[in-house]
């Protein structure tokens, strides 16, 4: 018996909503990576691109657990001579939450180029209003 491999013609892909409001970043986080990677389907393989398209809304409401507020920062270095910068999650939630959602579901998909295509397929609002009500998205419950 062979081994099933899907084409790209083959590959259906749908479009999900995902409510952050009042859940853990990295939780929310984790389900975008497992629906843009296609981990849910049965036609799954590592070397094929079959994931679906993924909204998340309300990252403003999302929460992070223990003491990640206070203790957490994003570092980032401009490229000249001793310029890290270093951003405390408190601050980075209450002005760029979206980019926050997105550094996470980044960071659960693969440095490859596979991963950065289907980073792109990921699309982040810190609100409940978002452009995409065409594609007729499904909610999708955690």
């Amino acid at each position: 018996m062979s081994t099933f491999m899907p084409k790209a013609d083959e590959i259906e892909r749908k479009w999900y909503v995902i409510d952050a409001a009042d859940k853990p970043l990295g939780r929310v986080a984790a389900e975008a990576a497992v629906l843009l990677r296609g981990k849910h389907k049965p036609i799954f393989t590592t070397n094929t691109d079959c994931g679906d398209f993924v909204i998340i809304i309300n990252t403003d409401k999302a929460v992070l657990t223990g003491a990640k507020l206070t203790k957490k920062f994003y570092q980032h270095h401009t490229g000249y001579i001793g310029n890290l910068k270093e951003v405390q999650y408190s601050t980075l939630m209450k002005e760029k939450s979206d980019f926050a959602m997105q550094l996470a579901v980044k960071g659960m998909l693969p440095d490859t180029t596979l991963g950065r295509k289907q980073l792109t397929r990921c699309k982040i609002y810190k609100d409940a209003q978002h452009k995409h009500e065409a594609q007729k998205p499904e909610a999708w419950e955690m």
